[in-house]
């Protein structure tokens, strides 16, 4: 394991001092002042633990571990203070800030004891990170393929949506891609309590009658009730139950930086089914994000210059008849599958998944459909997608 500690002072004696002391038990990087520290952290892309001085020019130990907070979440931030900082250092503490303070002067048996707290905390954290993204990936696994069976058009089109959101939040630059990304695949879950037709005539552009459009806007509800039960997925069912309104996120959620990161996913996830819409009703890309901008003109300008550059095609082969004891996951269909009586099996543009597969042959043994479906390789697979 890469356990790297970066130890921060705009002294440089101080540093090798600190360095010599601990570079037999620990990995250290040393950098001179919160604008190095901040470009070493920029190359090595995490640190386990950084330790900084409280009092430097520029940008003190809060400040800059403030910022670290932000880059690198996961790190373990420890300030190291004098007497006349110590109410500077416990607010931080109380802030969320600071993992730990040390007071100066610090002895090496001291800080070498910190510095190992410090690497068991980080392991902690990465390790439920871990485990936390691999339960959510077999979860969400799980309800899509679910929603893929109960309702492909549903299913087709949250999947078409993940693919656009993973690249306009790659485009962002957003930290935690996968809630974004699992966020657009759970969007369309609420549709498994609606008719199969009632979801194929919305997506047509059709007129519902009154209580099937009410039923159909309570959709996002439904689905973030859903996800409720799923613990560490709050912020989720927040972005999903508000993909239709611009409900404010502070008001559920205290922490500044939490409200903010689910707001900005709504208001994406939001923008991203908007420009679906109009890319369905027939508009060109830059028609669709223009008026999509148009109606929702408060939003982040950031995506819709994400939206504009976004790759709409998933495949880059001609379509081919394939026999369905020859399809693969990851194919795209090219065509539209119902069965002889009209049922809608899956959609034009959909994803081929394993539980896909096994549907299709099950209704063409039954001599529902015929044994063959138009397909090509997908092109754009998403960078760090989840499932």
């Amino acid at each position: 394991m890469d356990e790297k500690i970066l130890l921060v002072d705009d002294e440089p004696a101080v540093l090798q001092g600190y360095k010599r002391l601990l570079r037999v038990e620990f990995d250290i990087d040393t950098a001179v002042g919160g604008a190095e520290a901040l470009a070493a952290l920029s190359r090595q892309g995490e640190y386990a633990v950084i330790v900084s001085d409280m009092r430097m020019p520029e940008m003190d130990g809060v400040q800059l571990l403030a910022r670290v907070k932000t880059l690198a979440p996961d790190t373990v931030r420890m300030v190291l203070t004098g007497q006349a900082d110590l109410g500077a250092a416990i607010n931080a503490v109380n802030e969320g800030n600071i993992f730990r303070f040390l007071a100066k002067p610090c002895t090496r048996e001291l800080l070498a004891k910190a510095l190992n707290a410090g690497l068991v905390q980080h392991r902690l954290v990465t390790a439920e990170k871990n485990l936390l993204e691999r339960t959510l990936r077999g979860s969400v696994q799980v309800l899509t393929e679910v929603l893929s069976l109960v309702n492909p058009a549903a299913f087709s089109r949250a999947m078409r949506i993940r693919r656009y959101i993973s690249q306009v939040v790659a485009r962002m630059e957003l930290g935690n891609p996968w809630r974004f990304e699992v966020a657009a695949m759970m969007s369309q879950l609420g549709c498994v309590t609606l008719h199969p037709e009632t979801i194929e005539a919305v997506y047509a552009r059709k007129t519902l009658v009154p209580e099937e459009q009410a039923r159909f806007d309570e959709h996002p509800r439904v689905s973030a009730d859903l996800l409720a039960t799923i613990p560490r997925l709050e912020p989720i069912a927040w972005m999903i139950a508000h993909q239709n309104d611009a409900a404010p996120a502070d008001k559920d959620f205290t922490d500044s930086e939490t409200a903010s990161a689910v707001q900005l996913g709504a208001d994406v996830l939001r923008a991203t089914l908007l420009f679906d819409d109009l890319l369905a009703a027939g508009s060109p890309q830059v028609v669709a994000v223009r008026d999509a901008r148009a109606q929702l003109s408060s939003l982040d300008p950031r995506i819709w210059q994400a939206l504009n550059e976004i790759e709409l095609e998933a495949a880059n082969a001609d379509a081919s008849d394939c026999p369905l004891d020859q399809l693969s996951t990851g194919m795209v269909l090219r065509q539209e599958v119902r069965t002889q009586s009209g049922l809608l099996i899956a959609t034009k543009g959909q994803e081929v998944t394993y539980a896909l597969i096994l549907k299709l042959k099950s209704s063409h043994e039954r001599g529902a459909i015929p044994g063959n479906v138009a397909v090509s390789a997908p092109k754009y697979q998403a960078a760090g997608a989840v499932g």
